[in-house]
């Protein structure tokens, strides 16, 4: 006896733009909350190292570990999400970020730098699952809305990741007043937000709205591989649509610009002689420029393009690093280079990100978006390394200095490709 095959109602028009509305309300709850768990963990992981281990150096490593656990996590979350659908790729991520959690408290409860490295790099679980909600939102998207629909998503972020650093300090007095260890609250605090972005995730994604593209496309189902072959399929892909790798190479970029700087803004503050309050506004400021506007950057991708989007974002990106690379200890310059650097980012990553989801065909997004993840976390995580050192061997100027280079030169590259392309 044969199945009987799907009715036209199931992936109707009409259908489709309900579950849309589903899903982007699902997804920005989950941003909401996963963003509150990155945001908590991230104002204050390079000054808990730097404190256990007393090396400015491996303060450094705390961004990186959290990026690289990004980085780590990319690839499983795309064939999680290839296999499964989006749902099951959501939660993957949000359970390794709170296993991370746990993790780090007890890090810091015992005094253990190198356990609490290990537990962020577990934490960056819920990066990889707010990049990975991005391209959620554009599977079930009509043509030329893919930049408004992502950038909706990732702007719900907004609340959770400005609310997250100055939650730091009240979330350290909780875990105190319960027990805890100084600084070890704010940890636990991140691992209810994750916990929750985790329900949000199960129980409202439903329907799936990669299966239900798949079926409306009438794609063949993704073959259960390991992580080398999703990677061969991601590579054969992008072979065929070169505005996907150029969409890549400026996502990395931008990421990569952004992290350096940000990663050791904390540091340079702290070591100026900032205390939690100030820094934590700073980088509430700097999340902000990275995701307030983001609606704006995705009304601009599908209107006036995704590639003028991108060169526009690398300027922005530029007069940040030089900003940075000139504000001495000025508190208020620094946090204008943060604003501008977090602008840059958006630009990049949304503009970007609708690019990749617009140029791949349906069958093989889920892994081209993992590899366009895997990307951009290493070179941020290499990233973080290189300026760590550069700051304590030579001086926070020095790294503007060099991510302004690198920035100018990827701009100049995609300016002149896309000139030969049109």
């Amino acid at each position: 006896m044969t199945s009987a095959p799907t009715t036209p109602a199931v992936t109707s028009p009409d259908r489709i733009r309900v579950v849309q509305r589903r899903t982007l309300t699902v997804l920005s709850a989950a941003q909401i909350v996963g963003g509150v768990g990155v945001a908590v963990g991230l104002a204050l992981s390079s000054v808990v190292v730097d404190e256990l281990s007393g090396s400015t150096v491996i303060s450094g490593f705390a961004g990186t570990a959290t990026v690289l656990g990004a980085a780590l996590l990319a690839l499983p979350t795309a064939k999680a999400a290839g296999r499964g659908g989006r749902r099951m790729g959501l939660a993957l991520a949000y359970a390794a970020a709170l296993l991370g959690c746990a993790l780090s408290v007890a890090a810091i409860t015992i005094r253990n730098w190198p356990l609490l490295l290990a537990g962020l790099v577990l934490v960056g679980g819920g990066s990889a699952g707010n990049l990975a909600a991005r391209y959620s939102a554009t599977d079930l998207s009509p043509p030329g809305h893919a930049g408004r629909h992502l950038s909706l998503v990732v702007w719900a972020a907004t609340v959770g990741s400005v609310a997250g650093p100055n939650l730091a300090r009240p979330a350290d007095q909780l875990g105190m007043d319960a027990g805890l260890v100084e600084k070890a609250g704010p940890f636990a605090f991140a691992a209810l937000a994750f916990a929750l972005a985790l329900l949000v995730v199960m129980a409202g994604l439903r329907p799936d709205p990669l299966k239900l593209a798949r079926e409306r496309d009438g794609a063949p189902p993704v073959p259960a591989t390991g992580g080398r072959r999703t990677l061969r399929r991601a590579w054969r892909t992008l072979r065929a649509t070169p505005m996907a790798r150029k969409a890549m190479i400026m996502i990395a970029v931008s990421h990569t610009a952004m992290v350096s700087v940000m990663s050791m803004t904390p540091v340079k503050l702290h070591h100026d002689g900032s205390n939690l309050d100030v820094i934590g506004l700073v980088i509430s400021l700097h999340i902000a420029g990275m995701y307030v506007m983001s609606p704006v950057v995705g009304w601009l991708a599908d209107k006036a393009g995704t590639v003028p989007v991108l060169m526009g974002g690398m300027a922005l990106l530029l007069g940040a690093a030089a900003l940075a690379g000139t504000a001495g200890h000025s508190v208020w310059r620094i946090t204008t280079a943060l604003v501008l650097l977090g602008l840059g980012w958006s630009c990049g990553l949304v503009a970007g990100s609708a690019l990749v989801s617009e140029s791949v065909p349906v069958e093989g997004r889920t892994a081209v978006q993992g590899l366009s993840d895997l990307l951009m976390n290493v070179c941020g995580a290499t990233g973080t390394v290189a300026a760590g050192a550069i700051v304590d061997r030579l001086s926070y100027g020095t790294l503007g200095l060099v991510v302004g280079v690198m920035v100018a030169a990827a701009g100049l590259w995609l300016a002149a490709t896309h000139r030969r392309a049109t």
